[in-house]
Order: structure tokens, then sequence, then C-alpha cells
């Protein structure tokens, strides 16, 4: 028996194909969003295009693992959704192949992407991470590629404060300008007014040419020498037609020593973290030792007490012991009180400084202790998210069954926006210390995990999770909203209504509704423990209700526009909304005790009740409208009428002598 079947040969390569795609759609998505936070560090750098290769290799190295379960997600809707909208999905299950036999082979190879997530970010994240961080820094340590502003003094070039008041950027000149030049200390600082110039790299990227035509320079003289008349020769001024200048600027990219930041958790693998996490954790203890034995007790309690298990109890004795204060401060002379005192006051302050500082390392400590106890998690989770993501996306396209890039884009985006916030808010609260790191980490997969499960669940099911019209009907029972009638008059009509028969039962139910309206005071408030504890059903609204739809079914045959109407407009009566809120006795019991709701519940019932009252009202209203109409337009005699008497000036029809 073949283990690798042809049907898991057919569902692997749409699986596979559409993954490839989605993956690197995905990746290409988060390198734009690392791409942006990360822009002001590239503009205006001039950095080369092996140097810009470098940081996108590394930057998508390091997202792979983020990418992997979104792609996952993506793919196993975008192709479960494809072959439920073929019928593909439906054939298979005819077959009698049930949905988890279909994702089998899907499952084993998300299992080696799995692995693979894991591997990346166990071997390849950390190196990535520090040649990315070595990269980023020293690409924050490059000076920015010269461009002047107008109008504003530049200090980009140490040294220079340049002020340009006009620039050609096409001829690369620029136009009034003033330059403060900075010398090696105050006295020699130089002014320089020029007409125009150019600002140019050299081609070794070491030094600026400053090329300046028609000015002046003014140099500070004061520090020549006293052998110049420094009252009447303050300063010198130079005058030139057109003057070349060579100023340091190295404009290259020096690579800083990714071993610089290997102390950072995502640079480390799991080897690495385990071991720095048990060194950070002996160094916190150390440090709390130190400053139980300095602070805690004298030395002469610790050596008396070194060793013996009970020593807290111990030394919370000799500590406590009641001392008069007064009388040993009496018995110091006079002439070293003030010295004790200055020198008691002196360790005090001394042991206040120290133990802010140990507080504020030990805070530094805990903070590094928890990124790489989040970080250790995070290789884990990170990983089992790719299945997590798969058991969502397939029973989720399965249950749709709706392929392309349309509804399942939608859904994948929302599901992960869900995953990223519960994730990001995991890591904050952790990295602050209000949650453990274990479970920060593992939040996201908590929360998504049993909606995977259940999903799988109602999948192999066949259940109709997204049924439109069943939550809709839920939502209308929630609020109490009714739907409307929708009849129309037929163009062919096989058998009219029976109007002979219908109008004097329709009055009848007019009675019966106005007979039931006086008997039931349904305008009062209801009993609460009938409501709750002992339901009765309301037979006679029970019995209206069928006569009502009865009677419209029958007419909704007719020609007439006016009756037709009249039927849109009469409503659509619930005959048990106002006896119970819920069908289970037991339910109803249960909310009915906890008072809070069961308040909420009865005035719902009350609700409905003078709902009903208003229903009776209009049916009787319309009811007898429609009576009217029948027998106005002659579809139906009134049984009821009684005959006009004749009379002289009107005689009867039937007499002899009209005849005549």
């Amino acid at each position: 028996m073949k283990i690798v079947k042809k049907l898991d040969i057919f569902i692997l390569k749409q699986f596979i194909l559409l993954f490839a795609g989605t993956f690197f759609i995905c990746l290409f998505i988060f390198m734009m969003q690392f791409l942006w936070k990360w822009v002001d560090e590239l503009i205006g750098k001039g950095l080369s295009m092996d140097v810009l290769g470098r940081f996108f290799f590394y930057a998508a190295m390091t997202l792979v693992p983020m990418s992997l379960p979104l792609a996952l997600l993506l793919a196993s809707l975008i192709s479960f959704g494809n072959m439920g909208e073929r019928l593909e999905l439906l054939a298979m299950k005819s077959a009698g192949i049930p949905l988890v036999r279909i994702l089998r082979p899907v499952l084993a190879f998300v299992c080696l992407v799995t692995a693979g997530s894991f591997y990346f970010q166990n071997v390849v994240s950390p190196e990535s991470s520090k040649q990315l961080a070595a990269l980023i820094y020293s690409m924050r340590q490059k000076s920015p590629e010269l461009e002047i502003p107008e109008g504003v003094f530049y200090n980009e070039i140490p040294g220079y404060n340049l002020f340009v008041e006009h620039k050609d950027p096409e001829r690369g000149m620029l136009y009034g300008i003033m330059i403060y030049n900075q010398g090696a200390n105050f006295d020699d600082t130089q002014v320089v007014l020029a007409d125009s110039g150019r600002l140019q790299s050299t081609a070794d990227q070491k030094h600026l040419k400053l090329t300046l035509y028609d000015g002046q320079r003014f140099r500070n003289m004061q520090n020549t020498g006293s052998a110049m008349d420094r009252t009447t020769v303050p300063y010198m001024r130079e005058t030139f037609k057109k003057e070349v200048d060579l100023i340091f600027f190295d404009n290259a990219l020096n690579l800083t020593d990714a071993s610089l930041f290997e102390n950072n958790a995502k640079t480390k693998d799991l080897t690495q973290l385990n071991e720095d996490i048990d060194s950070l954790r002996l160094s916190l203890d150390s440090i709390g030792r130190d400053q139980f034995m300095q602070y805690g007790y004298s030395f002469l309690t610790r050596t008396r007490l070194e060793g013996r298990k009970d020593s807290v109890q111990l030394v919370y004795r000799v500590e406590h012991k009641p001392r008069n204060l007064d009388s040993v401060y009496a018995q110091i002379a006079d002439d070293r009180r003030g010295q004790i005192a200055s020198s008691a006051l002196a360790r005090a302050r001394s042991g206040e400084q120290q133990t802010s500082m140990m507080q504020d390392y030990s805070a530094y400590n805990n903070r590094v202790l928890r990124e790489h106890q989040l970080e250790r998690h995070k290789k884990f989770s990170l990983s089992l998210a790719c299945i997590i993501f798969f058991f969502i996306g397939a029973p989720l396209g399965a249950i749709i069954r709706k392929g392309g890039l349309g509804v399942p884009v939608v859904v994948s985006v929302v599901i992960f926006i869900l995953y990223y916030i519960v994730n990001a808010s995991g890591e904050k609260l952790s990295k602050s210390g209000t949650w453990d790191p274990t479970f920060g980490a593992w939040l996201s997969s908590l929360v998504l995990a049993p909606i995977g499960a259940w999903l799988t669940w109602k999948s192999n099911q066949d259940s109709a999770v997204f049924n439109l019209e069943g939550y809709q009907r839920f939502f209308r029972r929630l609020l109490g909203l009714r739907l409307s009638r929708n009849i129309s008059v037929k163009e062919v009509i096989m058998e009219d209504p029976d109007y002979e028969r219908l109008l004097p039962e329709m009055r009848r139910f007019n009675d019966d509704c106005a007979h039931y309206v006086q008997t039931h005071r349904l305008r009062t408030l209801p009993n609460y423990f009938r409501v709750f504890f002992r339901y009765e059903p309301d037979v006679a609204v029970i019995g209206l209700c069928e006569r009502l739809e009865a009677m419209i079914l029958e007419l909704s045959n007719t020609r007439d526009a006016r009756i037709i109407a009249t039927l849109n407009d009469m409503p659509i009566v619930a005959p048990d909304a106002h006896t119970r809120p819920f069908r289970n006795a037991r339910r109803n019991m249960i909310v009915g005790i906890i008072f809070p709701i069961g308040l909420v519940l009865w005035i719902r019932i009350w609700r409905y009740r003078l709902r009903l009252w208003r229903d009776m009202e209009q049916l009787q209203k319309q009811v007898q409208y429609i009576c009217q109409r029948i027998v106005k337009e002659g579809l139906a005699k009134d049984p009821d009428a009684q005959p006009v008497a004749p009379t002289a000036a009107q005689p009867d029809a039937t007499t002899p002598e009209q005849n005549v």
C-alpha cells in the first residue's frame, strides 16, 4: 500500500505552489514595514548597492520566522477555499474521506516548515540579527551626504557653520555664502563671506572641495603675538577672487565589529540563552546575598551565625531586642556626640546610595533576564504558531468555500492582526515585569489554539459556522426585531381565495383578538414566578397565529393590490416571546435565580407583552379593513347586512307595477 497517494500529491501540489507565492508576498510586506522603520537611516547617506543589499538580506533572514505563520494561514485559506469552491472537497467527502484525512499530507508539510522555522530562529536569525545590528549602527555613525538647505545654518560639517542664501541645483552653485570656521580654540575663529561657491566631494570620499568666488575672509589676530598692536589691528581681512579649500570629511562607511552586539538576547541561540539565564540568576542571587550580609546584621552576628539554618530567625531576634537609645546616647561624652552623629549620617547616606545603585543594577539585570527568557520561549511559540495557523486557515477555507485573493486575504489579515496585538501585548507586559515571561510568550498560542481546534471540529462535522441567516435570526431574537412580510401580486393565479368563507372567519378572528386582549391584561406586569419557574404555553395566541397565517396564505392569491398592501403591513406575531425568555426550562430557572439577569429578562417579557397588545390592536384594524374591502369590491356578499325596505319614491324593483 502506498504511503503517498495520488490524492495527497494533488493536495500538496496546490498547497505548496500557493505557499511559495504567499510566503514571498508576506516577506515583502514585512520588509516594507521594516524599511519604513529605518528609512531615516538610509536616506541621504550615499550608501552603496552592496551595503543596501546586505541590509535587506539580513533583514529578510530575521523576518522569515514571522512571515511563515502568515504565509501558511493565507495559503491554507486560499487552497482549501479553492477546493471548496470547485466542489472538490465535497467530492472527497462524498467518497468517504474525512477532512482529517484530507489535511494529513499538508500537515506533514507544515511540520517540516515548523522545523525550518525553529532552525531559522535558533541558527540563522541570531547571526543575521547580530550582523544587522552592526550594519545599522554603522549607518547611524556615517555622515550624511551634503544637502545644503537654503536660509538656515548647516552644521553637519565638523567645525563649520554654513549659511546659503540661494542655491542652483542644476549647476551645483551656492549664492550668498557665509561660513563660520571654528579653529583649535575660540581665538582662532574665522568668518568667510563669498558671493558664490561650489561644494563637492573628492573621489576618495575623504575630503570636501570648497571653491569660493568673490569673497572676503576675516580672522581674529589676538593670538598672533605681543609685537603686534592689538588695539589697532584686532583682526585680519583678506579679499579674494577665487579660493579653494580642502575640508577633511570622511564620508565612507566604516563597519562596526558585530561581536559588540553579542550580549543582545536576539543574537543568541538556545544554548547561549540557557547559559546566560543561569548566569543572570546567579548574579541576582549574589547581589541579594551581598546586600543582606552587609546591611542585614553586624559582623559579630555574622561570625556567630555563619552556616546555621535558622540564621534568619536568630538575626531577627538579635536585631529586634528592645534597647533604650536615650540611655545609650546619654552615656556618650559631649565632645563625641557630634562626631558620632556625623559618622552615622555619612554611613546612612553611603548605604542609601549603594542600595539605590544596587536596586538600579538589579532592575536592569531583571529586565535583561526577562528578555532572555522571553526570547527562549519565542523560539518555540513562534514555530508552533505555524501549526496553529494551519489548523485555523484550512478548516476556515473549507467552511467559507471562497478562493482567490478576496475573502481569504481579509480573513487572514484580521486573524494575524489579532495574533500580533496579543503577542505584542504579552511581550511588552513580560518585559516590564507585569507578567511572567512564559505566560507572555505563550499567550497568543493559548488564545488561537482553541479557535483552531473548534474550527477543525466544526469543519469536520460540516457545521454551518458562517451561516449568515442563522446569525441574523439570533440577533433578531436577541434584540426583539422582526422580519417584514413581502407579498406581491401574482401574475398567474391558479385558484382565487374563497371570500365567502373568509369573510365570516376574519370577523370571528377579530372578535377572538378583542376577547383575548380584554381577558389577558397584556399591559400589566407578568408574574415573575410563572415566567421563570412555571411555564404555561399561551394556547390562545398560538391558535390565533395559526389562523392568521392561514388567512394570509389564502389571501395572498388575491388580485386586489390594496389587500396585498394591507397583508404586507400585518405584523409577524411570535406566539411564545411574551411567555418565557428561553425554550429550555432549566435555563429559565437558572436566569430566574440570578436576580439581576432575571430582572432584565422579566422587563423584556413585559415589553413583548406590550408589543403583542399593539399587534392585536393593529391586526383588528387591518382585518376589518380587508373585510370592508371585500364587501365594497363585491368579492363576497355581507352575511350580516340587513335588506333595505322599499319606499314610495323608490319602489321595489321586483314589484309587478314596475315590471309592467
